[in-house]
């Protein structure tokens, strides 16, 4: 085990930059084309990235108080294992490595994957004749290979790599951003409210909608899985979410604007490359093209996010339970590098198969379960423990948490409701991890002496 003293710690500026990168992906490229599929209204449309948001900053000063008071690497696996049950940590964490950084980093990889054929339509093409699998599946797997070689090799050189990336990708959207607003020729699409967009707005479609929502703001809890290896953590943590979220709230209203703004609602339902889409009508085809290889070189920056900080989640896990133990191990350089490696695979098997909306919603509805079971504990963690150090309080308490609980349970509803085969892989993701957790037990207590 390396001496702690001696490791790289994560700064403000980096731990800003993991939850910036994490957040701004696959879901802001990718989900548009599949709200539109629903609703039709601009006002609604917009209003759904600024409920999204919401709900994200109201989980943010919800995690940042648990954060402050439990300073301990493992985010949610951590959280709910002290403020529930052990068994119920376990489970967040099996979610975690399986469908909280595995299924999101395959998702990026799939959609640059996408986006580069419009650079490179030979990309598209068969590697053999009879198999699914292109030469863009090829391009995805080597980006997550590389990425997890440089991650493997050096916390530091990791950490340099991840501020870089995030710096490019927040300075290309924000000119898009500006250049659609100067560019664009508006489309005849009404983005203030009226009937027919309340009507949207309070609706099972909206409801449902939120989930492709949550997940491209899935990510504004990233830090919380590094807190060990943060700087000052009780001081920076609260601050590194919070700054963080507001940062991508802005992007994502801005950069969903210009795209409703400047291209037609016919083009982008059901598509998957909206960006690219929205840029060959701004800009034209040509630059579109370049566009789609742009937004493809910044999905690296999410990609290597959560190879970053995905691994610290199952480490933490090695620590806590014997039987998976050998997941604890550390580099010398203080890296959870088996654990990096079984992230690595999993998120491979997303990849070779992959049904990119399904994994989607499934991914979203599993990880608001969790998210919910997490911001519900500030209440319980203050009813238990009212005496416990909180260095950062969650601000707007206790109506920000609640707000958070009352948006995460009306789309868990209706995700149920109008999802249920997602739904239903999403609780046998659960139960699988609740017999491996009861299986580790009582291999735990075998291994005891009489």
């Amino acid at each position: 085990m390396p001496d702690a003293s001696s490791t790289y710690k994560i700064n403000f500026r980096t731990g800003t930059a993991i939850v910036i990168a994490s957040m701004v992906g696959t879901g802001v490229f990718t989900s548009l084309g599949f709200q539109v599929m629903g609703i039709q209204s601009g006002f609604a449309l917009l209003m759904l990235w600024a409920v999204g948001g919401l709900i994200a900053l109201c989980g943010a000063v919800s995690y940042g108080e648990l954060a402050a008071a439990m300073p301990r690497s493992g985010g949610e696996y951590h959280y709910l294992s002290q403020i529930y049950h052990p068994a119920l940590g376990f489970l967040s964490g099996w979610v975690s490595a399986t469908v909280g950084f595995a299924a999101p980093t395959a998702l990026a990889a799939l959609a640059l994957a996408r986006y580069a054929q419009n650079v490179w339509p030979a990309l598209a093409a068969p590697l053999a004749v009879g198999t699914t699998y292109t030469w863009g599946t090829v391009l995805a797997v080597a980006v997550v290979l590389v990425l997890a070689l440089v991650h493997g090799r050096s916390t530091r050189a990791g950490s340099r790599l991840q501020v870089v990336v995030t710096a490019f990708k927040v300075l290309v959207l924000t000119s898009f951003i500006g250049a659609g607003l100067v560019l664009g020729k508006a489309q005849p699409l009404a983005f203030v409210p009226d009937a027919a967009g309340w009507r949207a707005l309070f609706s099972p479609t909206f409801a449902v909608s939120l989930v492709y929502v949550s997940y491209a703001y899935s990510g504004w809890n990233a830090a919380v899985y590094l807190t060990g290896e943060i700087e000052q953590p009780q001081r920076n943590l609260s601050r590194i979410l919070l700054t963080g979220t507001a940062v991508v709230l802005l992007l994502y209203v801005g950069l969903n604007y210009v795209f409703l703004r400047a291209t037609p609602l016919a083009v982008l339902k059901g598509q998957l490359e909206v960006g690219y889409l929205a840029a060959s009508w701004l800009f034209g085809p040509v630059l579109g093209r370049l566009m789609g290889g742009v937004i493809a070189a910044l999905l690296v920056s999410t990609i290597s996010a959560m190879i970053f900080a995905g691994p610290r989640i199952v480490q933490t896990m090695g620590e806590d339970l014997p039987a998976l133990g050998w997941l604890a191990g550390r580099s010398r350089a203080g890296i959870p590098v088996r654990a990096m490696l079984l992230q690595v695979a999993i998120t491979l098997v997303f990849i070779l198969k992959p049904d990119f909306q399904a994994v989607l919603v499934y991914a979203g509805f599993v990880l608001n379960l969790f998210t919910f079971l997490t911001v519900l504990g500030v209440f319980v963690l203050r009813w238990r423990q009212p005496t416990l150090p909180r260095p950062y309080r969650a601000w707007g308490y206790p109506v920000t948490p609640l707000l958070f609980l009352a948006l995460s349970a009306w789309t868990l509803v209706f995700i149920i409701k109008d999802k249920p085969t997602e739904s239903l892989y999403g609780f046998y993701t659960v139960a699988s991890g609740l017999l491996i957790y009861f299986a580790a037990q009582k291999l735990r207590l075998k291994a005891q002496p009489q």
